[in-house]
């Protein structure tokens, strides 16, 4: 396992690299096959490697933004912070009808429609998140939801309401072909989903987000205190 750390750390083996066959490697490194596949094992549970059925072992890259989940941002803060240019690529856009999970997350009267808007956002051009955005009909114009590519910001201008929290859920993902497809996934890569409802201070449910973020450009921990 250390030596290829090493390796992986001196760019021996570059990120997204195929690693050498297990013959190979086994035999560079003076080591049993078994044991080299325990390393390996052990090595994708930290995240350091990726193994791909009939394909090899690949090294992974890291995440260009970390933060603790805890965090509240937007999606274009984020990827702002990395260092690079956030754009997005609208997908659909929509008048919608809620359904019986909509009318509770945002405390709908009969009447009361959603924008629904799904977009790619982007980070220097390439797909990095994919997004399914709802928020009330009433609070904006569809067509002003086109033109800016922070909701966050949008809500602020547009309503006079600032995102003050966000109740998440974060969910295992398997493979989705629309999803994978659009931000360019292998099938293998593990994408990260986190279901959010944000709220202004007064508790008033105003966005809806289900985000697909790729695990190779974000990566979220939690701070965990003892009680």
């Amino acid at each position: 396992m250390d030596e290829i750390k090493r390796g992986i750390e001196s760019v021996k083996y570059k990120e997204k690299q195929k690693l050498p066959s297990e013959f190979q490697l086994s035999r560079d490194l003076g080591v049993s096959r078994a044991t080299l596949r325990e390393a390996l094992r052990m090595l994708e549970e930290d995240n350091i490697v990726m193994r791909r059925h009939g394909v090899g072992t690949f090294v992974k890259p890291k995440p260009v933004y970390s933060s603790g989940i805890e965090q509240l941002s937007s999606v274009t803060y984020m990827i702002e912070q990395s260092g690079k240019h956030a754009g997005s690529q609208l997908i659909s856009s929509q008048i919608t009808e809620p359904g019986a999970e909509d009318k509770e997350y945002f405390e709908l009267e009969e009447t009361g429609n959603l924008i629904k808007i799904e977009r790619i956002r982007t980070a220097d051009g390439e797909p990095v998140v994919f997004c399914i955005d709802k928020l009330p009909a009433e609070l904006i114009e569809l067509e002003n939801v086109k033109k800016d590519d922070s909701l966050f910001k949008l809500l602020e201008v547009y309503t006079g309401r600032s995102i003050s929290y966000a109740v998440t859920n974060i969910e295992p993902v398997s493979y989705q072909s629309r999803v994978y497809e659009k931000l360019g996934c292998h099938p293998e890569q593990p994408l990260l989903l986190l279901k959010q409802m944000h709220y202004t201070e007064e508790d008033e449910p105003v966005l809806y987000s289900v985000n697909y973020f790729r695990p190779d450009f974000f990566q979220f921990y939690v701070l965990r205190k003892r009680m």
